[in-house]
């Protein structure tokens, strides 16, 4: 007899891996998916599946997933979190690998009432419907507080192995992992970027500049962001990684650095002359200076001019700033 197959929504994180172990243990092959966007990792996912013993599918999103969180038909979370909207994508993309890899059904570590927007009753039945899966999605948490899905239906999963947790304690949780005996797993933690208030300023701020596109939103990961008074943005590196990162940009953008001095690499997308010249002051007062002038490398497109300027102090610049 052919083994059953099922999707798991694998994150990685405890839950997740607690719903894969308690769907092997029913005799069912269990294949992992992730996903890959600038707002979360799969590093996690891929680590925790390697300890399981389970084959990971990533799935990388790209435009079309930006276009959904830029406008999410249910809203936002607390910051620019559209985790509705998301988790209705993420199970329509897991079904199309469902059906690709001959799976009969998914299943995911979501709890019942962990997470107020996303894991509320109202909430885990528009997804469903959104994402053209009703009754393929198993909760092994909290199935016993739900209805009853098609692979309880029709014997894969035996009901009685599966529980009614509900709520945001954690403590049911780490009992079954030492049930399992599961001793490995990651500190509770949002992977999602866009659940961080520091991170969601910032992107809402390039949404309002009408900068939201794939390459500036991995850039907002990199060193302390400026608003210019012309509109354009300044992106200051923190370190060597941040600077090595930000100097692959010139043949894209304005690149400045000390001549002379240690200090940043810094991006910026503008050649105005007042850009340039303000630009330099912000690098340089980064930079190891001795407040006095100090001669800054313009670099763009294989082309290097200089400029001698004087350091701001911190205070005066901090209105141009983009809080983190």
């Amino acid at each position: 007899m052919k083994k059953i197959k099922a999707i798991s929504l694998f994150s990685g994180g405890l839950d997740s891996i607690l719903a894969t172990k308690i769907i092997m243990d029913e005799d069912i092959e269990v294949i992992g998916v992730t996903f890959k966007s600038p707002f979360y990792s799969p590093d996690k996912a891929i680590e925790y599946a390697k300890l399981l013993g389970i084959e990971l599918k990533i799935i990388e999103f790209g435009e079309e997933y930006l276009n959904l969180v830029h406008n999410p038909k249910h809203g936002y979370g607390k910051n620019m979190n559209p985790c509705i909207d998301c988790h209705a994508y993420m199970f329509r993309k897991a079904g199309e690998l469902m059906e690709k890899v001959g799976a009969s059904f998914l299943i995911t570590g979501e709890v019942k009432g962990e997470r107020p927007m996303s894991q509320n009753k109202i909430a885990l039945k528009i997804v469903e419907e959104e994402s053209g899966l009703s009754g393929k999605i198993l909760r092994p948490l909290s199935a016993k507080l739900l209805p009853e899905t098609e692979p309880e239906k029709l014997g894969y999963v035996n009901r009685e192995h599966l529980y009614a947790i509900s709520g945001r304690s954690r403590k049911p949780q780490f009992e079954l992992a030492k049930k399992y005996g599961i001793e490995k797993y990651p500190t509770p933690s949002g992977g999602c970027k866009l659940t961080d208030p520091g991170y969601a300023k910032r992107l809402k701020e390039l949404i309002d500049h009408n900068e939201y596109n794939m390459e500036n939103i991995k850039l907002l990961e990199i060193g302390r962001h400026f608003r210019l008074p012309s509109g354009r943005k300044l992106i200051v590196g923190r370190n060597k990684r941040e600077n090595e990162i930000l100097s692959g940009y010139k043949n894209r953008y304005t690149i400045l650095y000390p001549k002379n001095i240690m200090g940043p690499t810094s991006l910026l997308q503008s050649e105005k002359e007042e850009d340039i010249y303000l630009s330099s002051e912000i690098t340089l007062t980064y930079a190891d200076h001795e407040n006095k002038k100090e001669w800054i490398i313009i670099e763009r497109k294989g082309k290097k001019t200089e400029i001698e300027v004087y350091p701001q102090e911190k205070e005066s610049i901090k209105k141009y700033l983009i809080q983190r």
